[in-house]
């Protein structure tokens, strides 16, 4: 309580103003001076208070209102929408779009409650697409309309700046497409135009995405000629348009199926090397081939070598034609039937060949006979009742090229019809079993499915060689894309296709111990150059389950599992022998190193050391930064180093020299499935999962705007199993 004749401080306290502090001629113990000094304070403190209720006033008023949610933006988005009854569980209802990473909306993708994708395919959806609304969803990665029926020119698709993958295939957007339409988008990694009826010119501002990986424009009208990308393409596909003019040099590696159609008039860049002939062409560089002048005169000799090949055979069937069928089919042993034998009895021609082929020789007198005999006798055995059925002779006659040769033998690529294309591999160390116990383990292995098994679809049994035959899986082996991507000009795989592979190879050696408990071994010979992958970097594993009939000897000194450390050490193979070999190759994925040629750090004259021991010496701080293949640790921050650095963990559990102490297979996938891809925009290969169309791949791919199962497209580009 105040003493009477004090003045009670006010409520709100002010700080005195600076003058007043500093006045020499404020008196305090005068009163008439205080008078005039507290009238003042008053009206500074009245002048402050209004002052504060002013600027509160005016922050009220500059403060933005909220803004829509991914609720009500995505209820927007569905009201523009003319027909769009597959949402019906977009309601206002007063929940919530997203529970965590939970979606309560059909089509919709979530992380940590707010939407990063929408997958709305094959709903029947059609209208105006609101652009504007969803771009207010500031997390949305992936959009995928793929399958509807929208119309009409392409939507400002420009305004979703944060965009990584887009996909508009098989609508019915029509019109030319502005230039600038993709201006900003420089984050976009994937995009689909297929299947539309878009016109003009490919847009110029496709050219300045350098981020983009994939690219689909097949089965539209586009016009004009292909921009210089300066993207380096993982799929490409402008198949079915009315492009011409030159392919420019950055698509210099992308199959020329990609480009196939009825009007097109494409043709590679015209370069001053093309007229040196020590210069590979363009043509085995994967692109259409320009005949230069050195092609013309080597085809000139050609046709020249071919006439007089005619001529001599018409000389010889001249004499042919007096001498009897006796004589003609005597000949020097080892001998063929000379040619008449061939035009005379045509039907058997392709016998002859396909036994020939199968290992078959003719000589002495009834060669010919003898070969007719033994082709009519080659059958292929098929194990799978899913594909369509084909002789030897078919297999044999078709279009084919050598894909390699490996430790068992050569690999041959065989185009039987444009749908249908095989590979074909020839063993010749096959001997370690009889004929039915061969024939029981060939039918035991096409009983295997799964999607990363390359499935037996038939094979071929002679006692001095057998034939396996497989699907063709277009987009080459693991150990091209992590040793050979760059001088194919194509990029090093991403993190989240690192680990994809890893957890398919695991997923698939899983399955082989569960089916075949009775294989010490179940694979036997996992390496990167025995996982084969498709365009959307499925891991598909060959060459499985063949210890049983490769010879001791041969597999002893070939296959994988006997360079395992038991092996070496105790003259064993084990159950976990497989695990080690799926430890070596997580290792290699992860540091880009091949595992038998790492050479010792200072050991001097290229003494080989383990791959996994040469991790070990480096410190486990330094993982990122030294032992992890350069291409990746450039993409590694934050986000996902931990999980980098848990994968090179795993690989070097299931490379324990001491068996006892090894991962299993059961713990080795397990702890594998637990490493998850720490950015959603990571989900875009889950996402993409739900869509199958015809894929071209740089350095490989084909088809054009066929639709077929993804991991069965046409390409050139192959390595040889081994």
């Amino acid at each position: 309580m105040p003493v009477k004749g004090e003045h009670a401080a006010p409520l709100l306290r002010v700080p005195p103003s600076p003058i007043d502090d500093d006045d020499p001629t404020s008196n305090d113990d005068d009163d008439d001076a205080m008078a005039p000094h507290r009238h003042r304070r008053t009206n500074k403190n009245d002048v402050n208070i209004k002052s504060l209720l002013f600027l509160f006033i005016i922050f009220l008023n500059v403060v933005p209102s909220r803004g829509l949610t991914d609720t009500e933006n995505l209820l927007k988005f569905k009201a523009s929408l003319a027909d769009a009854r597959a949402l019906a569980n977009w309601a206002d209802d007063g929940g919530q779009v997203c529970d965590g990473d939970r979606a309560n909306w059909i089509g919709v993708l979530c992380d940590e409650g707010l939407v990063w994708g929408l997958q709305l395919e094959t709903m029947g959806l059609k209208g105006k697409i609101d652009v504007d609304s969803l771009a207010e969803l500031e997390e949305l990665k992936t959009l995928s309309l793929i399958n509807n029926e929208f119309d009409g020119p392409l939507p400002e698709v420009r305004k979703l700046v944060g965009l990584r993958s887009l996909y508009l295939s098989n609508n019915q957007f029509s019109g030319e497409i502005p230039g600038d339409s993709f201006e900003g988008m420089g984050k976009l990694k994937k995009l689909y135009l297929s299947g539309n009826k878009f016109t003009g010119e490919i847009p110029s501002s496709l050219a300045g995405l350098s981020k983009l990986t994939t690219l689909k424009l097949e089965q539209n009208q586009f016009t004009g000629r292909l921009p210089e990308f300066t993207a380096k393409f993982e799929a490409f596909n402008a198949s079915d348009n009315r492009l011409e003019g030159p392919i420019p040099a950055s698509l210099a590696n992308i199959d020329p199926s990609a480009f196939s159609a009825s009007k097109s008039t494409v043709q590679p860049t015209p370069t001053d090397e093309d007229d040196d002939p020590t210069v590979p062409t363009a043509a085995a560089a994967g692109g259409p081939w320009k005949p230069s002048t050195a092609s013309i005169v080597i085809v000139a000799i050609v046709v020249g070598v071919a006439v007089c090949g005619i001529l001599a055979a018409a000389f010889i069937l001249t004499r042919c034609r007096n001498q009897s069928p006796e004589s003609i089919e005597a000949g020097p042993p080892g001998t063929a039937p000379p040619p008449t034998t061939i035009q005379h009895k045509q039907d058997a021609a392709p016998e002859s060949h396909a036994a020939a082929a199968a290992g078959g020789r003719g000589g002495g007198r009834g060669g010919g006979k003898k070969l007719g005999a033994e082709a009519a006798a080659v059958k292929l055995s098929f194990v799978r009742e899913d594909r369509g059925k084909f002789e030897l002779t078919d297999l044999l006659k078709a279009s084919a090229e050598i894909l390699g040769a490996g430790c068992f033998g050569s690999s041959y690529k065989a185009a039987l019809s444009p749908g249908q294309v095989m590979v074909v591999k020839r063993f010749k160390q096959m001997n370690n079993v009889g004929r039915e116990e061969f024939h029981e383990h060939m039918r035991r292995l096409g009983r295997l499915k799964h999607t990363n098994l390359l499935p037996l679809v038939a094979y071929y049994y002679r006692k001095e060689e057998k034939l396996l035959v497989h699907d063709f899986v277009p987009y080459g082996s693991l150990a091209v894309h992590l040793h050979g991507h760059q001088a194919l000009g194509q990029p090093s795989l991403e993190w989240e296709n690192r680990l994809k592979i890893i957890k398919g190879v695991a997923r698939g050696l899983s399955y082989l111990h569960k089916e075949l408990p009775t294989l010490i071994a179940a694979h036997g010979h996992l390496k990167s150059n025995n996982v084969l992958l498709d365009e959307n970097f499925e891991p598909y594993l060959t060459d499985y389950a063949l210890i049983p009939v490769i010879n001791q000897e041969s597999a002893q000194e070939l296959m994988v599992a006997y360079k395992s450390p038991e092996y070496l050490h105790h003259g064993r193979v084990t159950k976990k022998t497989d695990v080690w070999a799926l430890g070596m190759l997580i290792l290699e994925i992860l540091t880009g190193r091949i595992p038998s040629t790492v050479l010792k750090q200072g050991g001097g004259g290229g003494e080989e050391e383990d791959l996994a021991a040469w991790v070990r010496a480096v410190p486990e701080e330094k993982w990122v930064c030294e032992a992890v293949d350069k291409e990746l640790a450039e993409e590694i921050d934050n986000h996902n180093e931990a999980e980098v650095v848990e994968m090179v963990r795993i690989g070097l559990g299931c490379c324990e020299a001491d068996v006892e102490r090894r991962f299993d297979v059961k713990e080795a996938v397990e702890r594998i499935e637990e490493v998850k891809v720490n950015d959603r925009d990571a989900f875009d290969d889950d996402f993409y999962s739900s869509y199958s169309e015809s894929t071209t791949a740089a350095g490989g791919g084909g088809g054009g705007g066929d639709r077929r199962r993804p991991s069965r497209e046409l390409s050139a580009d192959f390595s040889g199993i081994s």
